[in-house]
Parts: structure tokens; C-alpha cells; sequence
């Protein structure tokens, strides 16, 4: 197949979702799929503490003064191996299921995939999809980079987790931005919205402005595998259009390799960099701007 096409459901080949994540998760005496995702007194310490300041300061406001600071991309030039390194040093606070370095939940996520025989531009996704981490190597606090993202300058969702700390958010209150459109028109399409600020728009702005030759289903789950109000909850349905549920299932079959990978078995980097190097050489070459 054509790595610049890729074409059907991807979900064809199993009768439907359940019968896809019980084909492939959980692995038996491994974790249980409704073990991950538990936000209650068995998370770990520190998660309830992230997202009280995600969900405090993630204002409309804010989002724009990140997307002005960072998207013109100037902040260095790193080739994908470079970032990659970066990561292995940051433990993602916002993860209630593991606390493995982020470039080995990224070999996690790249070799499930892999192991389901899928194309190789989708397994370099599950490899880079979380290099916009980055963003903390440049000072940012992890509750501007990392965790669920979700709509900003409209209402918010009760189903957006910890929803009780979006009181504490200004914009919770502001007339503006407190009705289910907010500032914008009904069935605008995610590409016109504002999401919480973090790596997955940080990220797809990056490999975008590279010209970056991976396919648009690749994009979308780079750009939105965080935002589970949508992919997850079924959220916003008034601001989401056709082309992204066109998309939506490449983005919920993405985020099954990412969620149920998580594993404490550690992936050996030096098994496995020849063949994730040759895939970045193929993808994304040379230095990126970020």
C-alpha cells in the first residue's frame, strides 16, 4: 500500500472495537485494559496535583500567547534522534498508569504496533507522536505540555477529567466562552479550534512545517490523540465536522497501541535504533525546526 494513501476502515478487519482490544489487549498476566485510565485513590501520587493546574491555568487567553510563542518554531533545531534523547530524561507527571521514561513508552507504543504488522509510517507515529514534550526542555511547566487536551473558548465538558477543577478556571465564567459554541460556529471542524495548549499541537505544527511526507490519518493522531473528550467521550459533537469523523478511527485505533502498551518490561534502545532510525531517515531526515 501506498504510504501517502492510506485507504479504509481501520477497523476493517475485526467485526468491532471490543473485538479489536480484546484481540490484541490485555496481554494475559499483564495489566487489564479497565485498570488504565483510573483516576481515583489508587493514582498515583501527584496525577490529582497536575491537573489541578492544568485546569486552572489552560485558559483561552493562554493558548494563544503559547501558540504565538511557540509555533513559529525558533526556539532550536533538533533532528527526531535528538528529541527522542531529551525524552528519555522526562517521566509524564499527567499518567496515572506508568512511570516509565517517555521514549521508552514510546518504544511501547511503536512496537505494539509494529507487532500487528502495520505500515511503517504507522509505526514511526507511534514513535514520535509524543516529541513535543519537548516544550519542557524549553521551561515549561508539564502542565502546559502534557496530559488530556480539550476545547478552550467554549463550555467545558463535565466528561474532560477531574471536571470539578474547571471551576477554578476564569474562563468557566466568562459569558464568552461558557455556552457550547463559545466563539465558534457549529460544525467549524477541530482544525478551527482551540484545544488546551500542549505537545500534540506543538508537535503536528513541527512535523507539518517540515513537510513531514507521513499521511493525513498519521497527523490527525499525532494532532489529537490526547483530546479524549472527543475520541473517547464523544464530546463537541456541534464542533466537530465530517472530515473528522472521517478521521475519528484512525484516532481511537491509535490510541489503543498507546494506552494498552504500557507495560514495566523496559524495550532495549540498542536493539531497536537501527530500525527506528531507518524510518526517521525515510519520514523526517536532518535537523526539524522547534
Amino acid at each position: 500500500m501506498d504510504h501517502h494513501a492510506p485507504s479504509g476502515n481501520p477497523l476493517s478487519r475485526l467485526d468491532d472495537w471490543d473485538d479489536f482490544v480484546e484481540a490484541r489487549y490485555p496481554v494475559p498476566g499483564e495489566k487489564a485494559k479497565e485498570d488504565y485510565r483510573k483516576y481515583d485513590s489508587s493514582t498515583r501520587d501527584g496525577v490529582r496535583e497536575f491537573y489541578q493546574l492544568n485546569h486552572r491555568y489552560q485558559t483561552y487567553d493562554f493558548v494563544q500567547e503559547k501558540k504565538r510563542t511557540y509555533l513559529p518554531l525558533q526556539k532550536r533545531e533538533m533532528t527526531v534522534l535528538e528529541a527522542v534523547e531529551y525524552l528519555n530524561t522526562l517521566v509524564d507527571d499527567s499518567d496515572p498508569d506508568i512511570s516509565l521514561s517517555q521514549r521508552e513508552h514510546l518504544l511501547q507504543t511503536a512496537e505494539a504496533i509494529r507487532a500487528d504488522g502495520h505500515d511503517d509510517w504507522f509505526v514511526l507515529t507511534g514513535f514520535i507522536h509524543d516529541l513535543g514534550k519537548v516544550l519542557c526542555l524549553f521551561g515549561e511547566p508539564q502542565w502546559a505540555v502534557v496530559g488530556d487536551t480539550f476545547p478552550v473558548g467554549c463550555a467545558f465538558s463535565n466528561r474532560i477529567v477531574y471536571p470539578e477543577f474547571l471551576q477554578d478556571n476564569p474562563d468557566s465564567r466568562n459569558p464568552r466562552f461558557n455556552t457550547p459554541l463559545g466563539v465558534y460556529e457549529r460544525g467549524c471542524g477541530l482544525k478551527n479550534i482551540h484545544l488546551s495548549w500542549g505537545h500534540d499541537e506543538y508537535l503536528f505544527h513541527v512535523i507539518t512545517q517540515a513537510g513531514c511526507s507521513l499521511p493525513e490519518p498519521a497527523q490527525y493522531m499525532i494532532r489529537y490523540h490526547s483530546c479524549y473528550p472527543w475520541h473517547r467521550e464523544n464530546e463537541y459533537q456541534d464542533l466537530v465536522d465530517d472530515h473528522d469523523r472521517e478521521m475519528l478511527p484512525w484516532v481511537m485505533k491509535f490510541n489503543q497501541y498507546d494506552l494498552y502498551s504500557k507495560s514495566p518490561n523496559r524495550p532495549d534502545w540498542s536493539q531497536l535504533s537501527d530500525y527506528y532510525t531507518s524510518l526517521i531517515e525515510k519520514y523526517l531526515p536532518g535537523k526539524l525546526a522547534w
